[in-house]
């Protein structure tokens, strides 16, 4: 400290200035250097089985990811907020610097009244504030700190600088936050100790009452000449300085944060949703602990979990439960494949809740803000009203929905709780064939599996009903494509052969029947007795051949697609090697059907059909619906009939669902592509669909009613000479008329997203969707970031 830094400027009673005499202070040492940074115990990590375990999964709005998620704060104007609050605090600073000059000056009234009162008076020369001896001089300097705290206190509160510093500083992620108060800590440290910066300036009022209040308190300068002591001083007055730049920056949360990262991991102790509190609650403690091993250990992963849980959710005997997990521990309930996991996976899963994630919530202003940035999931609760995606090639429909979809149903197949049917082209990247309990691939002689046309039944007009929609469902009646008709018309034949031969016909047989075979007629009639009800069914069949209206020959043609030499041993029902889809409806299957395109086109298209009748017939009539029953056709172009549409809207309440695929809505016959719309309850439009599919749409999802303001500017007459040369000079300088400006606001009817919109305002890598639960819960269509 210099030797003018005892100088203080006081105001005597008399209005005269005096200059306080010097009072000797003792030399500052200097200041010790900072001791090395201690080394701290390593953090503790948990396994990331137990972390998947305890995360957060709050109830949220369908379609949210719910894994970790944490609702937004509510929206505020924060432009607005920090030019306020950045108002306030430069107004209240400079408030402050005049204050504090006028208090330097001694200006203020009534400014040393309070000093006056509370010392002695014979520490001052009669009717002035000049000091006497060295008690007055210190006093002075404790009276100007405290005086410089009050100051900053009224400057900090009424200047709004605590809202201030959180708005500007502690809002900024680390170590942005952290480097800004390092930088204004050092700031102040230069004004509070500029002499040993070797600064000349003068210091701010923190120091030296400190400094002199010590002096007050011990009566002397003797715990200065203790260097121990004056150290442990100059090193708590500079603690306290910082404490508030410290906590300002969370340098502690940096310095937590970068000795985590340094140190290695060691075991922790699990959540209690990994220690499998549901099990403990209900008195099966032994087998609680026998899972709680297993997630410690790490030899229980996600599938193994979601599996146990739905065990013992749907467990009927406790015991019978307890006994099957003290035997086979993390692997009880495995699937029949042996499988407890995927070779691969594409994208993020969680199956305690069956959601995948398919992206995320885009910041855009037709999105509520509450919702931007969310994760976008899937489940079965939303699949189960139905899926219909429509975008043009590359537009991400297989990477972005069917992959992860097929995906997570089959990881959810492995707990018991699906069954997965997943239909596309040859070579479409829908994962590993070790992903799937069964592939089949019609055409392919590497084919283990056939595929059985008649899905298991033994009801001949059940198995017609099935190959009419596969083989004329996408004509129109014009067409010769009456569904009924060739359903009797194939039902004459099938009821007899079966009859006779105890099963249904292969392909080439009943093409030659349906062409109405003379030897083919014959040889079946004489297997049939002639008092059979299916000998007359036989003979109907017979009387229509030829005639007008016969539809035989022309299935027997669209049949033909399926007798080429390409298909020649497959579709055969006395092969030992058929799958039928009605296995979907008993047990958690992983099927992928992989169908020909090169030169067979027209046949995949009526396989899928085929398919898509069999699937919705035969997942309604099952008795058990236990497990969940999803069919993903990758390109549903031509495949969805009338039938098959009143047939998705009833899977709702059958516990199943399909996800339909398409490049334009084109690609389904014009009369039902309304009805197709009404079936699903979630509707996907990617970036790139044309107008006339925004169309439909836009139709789909409606109007809203929304505020609209129409701002009406009309010229100002003035009647005073003066207003009208003032207004006759501004529009000289301007070149523009005086106008004034008329602001309606009402509300109008618009729609929420209109075709023009998803046709030219949705950017590539998204999609525009709107979802529906099986409860009934709705989701307005909304802007996903499926890159996201």
């Amino acid at each position: 400290m210099d030797s003018d830094s005892g100088m203080r400027e006081t105001h005597g009673a008399g209005g005269d200035w005096r200059a306080a005499a010097p009072v000797p202070r003792p030399a500052r040492p200097p200041r010790p250097a900072a001791p090395p940074m201690p080394r701290q115990a390593p953090s503790a990590s948990r396994g990331s089985v137990a972390e998947w375990l305890a995360a957060r999964r709050p109830k949220a709005q369908p379609g949210v990811w719910r894994y970790g998620f944490v609702p937004r704060p509510p929206e505020q104007d924060t432009s607005a907020i920090g030019r306020k609050l950045l108002v306030w605090m430069a107004v209240s600073f400079l408030v402050g610097v005049l204050l504090w000059s006028l208090w330097r000056r001694g200006t203020l009234p009534y400014q040393w009244a309070p000093l006056k009162i509370f010392t002695p008076d014979s520490w001052w020369w009669p009717g002035t504030t000049s000091v006497r001896d060295r008690k007055a001089q210190d006093a002075l300097v404790v009276y100007e700190g405290l005086a410089f705290a009050l100051l900053v206190y009224l400057v900090g509160r009424f200047g709004a600088w605590g809202e201030g510093i959180q708005h500007f500083v502690v809002r900024r992620p680390q170590p942005a936050r952290a480097i800004v108060a390092s930088v204004a800590a050092v700031g102040v440290l230069v004004f509070v100790w500029p002499d040993a910066l070797g600064l000349s300036w003068r210091p701010l009022p923190i120091a030296d009452p400190v400094l002199s209040l010590v002096v007050l308190v011990t009566g002397g300068y003797g715990f200065f000449t203790v260097p121990v002591l004056a150290y442990l001083l100059y090193a708590l007055i500079t603690a306290a300085v910082l404490y508030p730049f410290a906590r300002i920056g969370g340098w502690l949360e940096v310095w937590s944060a970068r000795r985590k990262k340094e140190a290695p991991p060691r075991p922790a102790a699990l959540p209690a949703r990994a220690e499998w509190a549901e099990l403990r609650e209900a008195g099966q403690g032994q087998a609680a602990d026998v899972l709680t091993a297993e997630v410690a250990g790490g030899r229980m992963n996600d599938v193994d979990c979601a599996r146990v849980t739905h065990a013992w959710r749907q467990a009927a005997d406790p015991a019978a439960f307890a006994k099957t997990v003290l035997k086979q521990g993390a692997g009880a309930w495995a699937h029949p494949s042996g499988q407890r996991d995927l070779p691969a996976r594409a994208a993020a899963h969680d199956l305690l809740v069956g959601q995948v994630r398919i992206g995320s919530f885009a910041s855009d202003e037709r999105n509520p803000y509450v919702l931007r940035g969310a994760g976008v999931a899937l489940d079965p609760g939303l699949l189960g009203t139905s899926l219909l995606a429509v975008g043009p090639p590359g537009a991400g429909k297989t990477a972005g929905v069917v992959r992860p979809v097929v995906e997570s149903l089959a990881l959810q197949a492995l707990t018991g709780q699906c069954a997965v049917l997943a239909v596309c082209a040859k070579g479409t990247p829908l994962g590993p064939d070790d992903a799937y309990d069964v592939v089949v691939g019609p055409g392919d002689r590497a084919s283990v599996h056939d595929l059985d046309l008649y899905a298991d039944t033994t009801d001949a007009d059940e198995a017609a009903g099935f190959l009419a929609e596969g083989l004329v469902g996408d004509l129109s009646p014009g067409e010769q494509g009456d569904t009924r008709r060739a359903a009797t018309a194939l039902a004459q034949l099938l009821g007899p052969y079966r009859e006779a031969h105890g099963t249904f016909p292969a392909v080439p047989v009943l093409r030659e029947l349906l062409e109405g075979d003379p030897e083919a007629f014959a040889d079946l009639k004489g297997r049939l007795s002639v008092d059979s009800a299916m000998r007359r069914e036989l003979d109907a069949r017979q009387r229509q051949f030829g005639t007008a209206g016969d539809p035989g020959p022309m299935l027997a043609d669209r049949l033909a697609l399926l007798d080429r030499p390409v298909f020649a041993g497959f579709f055969d029902p006395a092969a030992a090697r058929p799958f039928s889809v009605r296995a979907l409806a008993h047990h958690p299957l992983r099927v992928r059907v992989d169908l020909p395109e090169q030169g067979h086109e027209e046949a995949s298209r009526l396989l899928a059909r085929l398919l898509l009748a069999q699937f919705t017939s035969v997942v309604r009539a099952r008795a058990g619906r236990s497990h969940f029953a999803c069919m993903v056709l990758d390109d549903a172009a031509r495949t969805v009939t009338a039938e098959t549409v009143r047939g998705i809207q009833r899977l709702r309440s059958a516990h199943a669902g399909v996800v339909l695929g398409l490049r334009t809505i084109g690609e389904v016959a014009e009369p039902l592509q309304g009805p197709l719309y009404a079936a699903v309850g979630c509707r996907m439009a990617f970036s790139g669909v044309t107008t006339w599919d925004g169309r439909r749409f836009a139709e789909a999802w409606g109007t809203e009613w929304v505020e609209t303001e129409e701002v009406a500017q009309h010229a100002v007459f003035a009647q005073q000479p003066l207003t009208r040369a003032l207004h006759k000079a501004r529009q000289m300088v301007t070149g523009k008329a005086v106008t004034t400006d008329a602001v309606t606001v009402r509300k109008v009817e618009r729609e929420r997203w209109s075709a023009s919109d998803l046709a030219h305002a949705v950017p590539p890598g998204h999609a525009v969707l709107s979802l529906t639960t099986v409860r009934g819960e709705h989701a307005p269509p909304l802007l996903v970031d499926l890159r996201g």
